[in-house]
């Protein structure tokens, strides 16, 4: 299926491994310019020699304050438009909900919730400009199903998701929609880390989903948390 995305614009933040590489590929090999930020400026360039395309690399850490900003401006000085964004950054270290400090969650707070709702603030008025566009965020199944050691994420991604879903209201008239994409199990480093065991998914596979929410068939999803979990949370909603 041709997503119809080719020559857009996309930004693609914490790209340079996992969920967010693999985001970053399925929309690069739609045809999409991509722009592309991780704190590791060298795992940053294999991650873009890796892609098809215009790629631009930035390294530069999305959870910084003033990040934001500067990754949308670059991405406009670049390519001139902004049609695409996927907000990603990496989670915050395991913990159960009785064990959680002031600091960390403040830390997990402004990783996992300030820093995307940043990033579509500045993206706004560039997707307005060219006529709409796509925002998805990255988050997690614990949107949905709280996960028990992991109780700084699952404040900080379910913040989110009610900042999202009211966001996407204010923003559908302008032809902009705004999704969730909810990751379980990956295999990734992320989850490697974590100990996690069970079936896990494929990141290739989880970035054609994100590259069909940016697509043009997705034009009326909207204000949705879309699970890619592999049947494994039981939550009904």
């Amino acid at each position: 299926m041709d997503l119809g995305i080719d020559g857009k614009v996309a930004l693609v933040t914490a790209a340079s491994k996992g969920l967010g590489l693999a985001g970053a590929a399925a929309l690069a090999g739609e045809g999409c310019r991509v722009a592309i930020c991780a704190r590791d400026p060298e795992r940053l360039a294999a991650a873009a020699a890796t892609l098809p395309g215009e790629v631009l690399a930035i390294p530069a850490d999305v959870t910084e304050p003033g990040t934001p900003a500067s990754l949308v401006e670059a991405t406009i000085e670049r390519f001139g438009r902004l049609d695409i964004l996927v907000a990603n950054a990496g989670g915050p270290p395991p913990a159960r909900a009785l064990d959680v400090e002031a600091g960390a969650m403040r830390a997990a707070l402004q990783a996992n919730l300030l820093t995307s709702i940043s990033l579509v603030q500045e993206a706004v008025p560039h997707l307005r400009a060219a006529g709409g566009g796509r925002i998805a965020l990255i988050t997690s199944i614990a949107v949905k199903q709280p996960i028990a050691t992991l109780a700084y994420s699952n404040a900080a991604r379910t913040g989110l998701w009610g900042w999202a879903k009211t966001a996407a209201q204010d923003l559908v008239a302008d032809a902009i929609t705004l999704n969730l994409v909810c990751p379980g199990l990956h295999a990734t480093d992320r989850v490697v880390e974590l100990g996690s065991e069970g079936r896990m998914g494929d990141p290739t596979d989880f970035g054609r989903v994100v590259a069909f929410l940016c697509s043009a068939h997705a034009g009326f999803i909207s204000g949705a948390a879309i699970s890619v979990d592999g049947a494994g949370t039981l939550g009904l909603l």
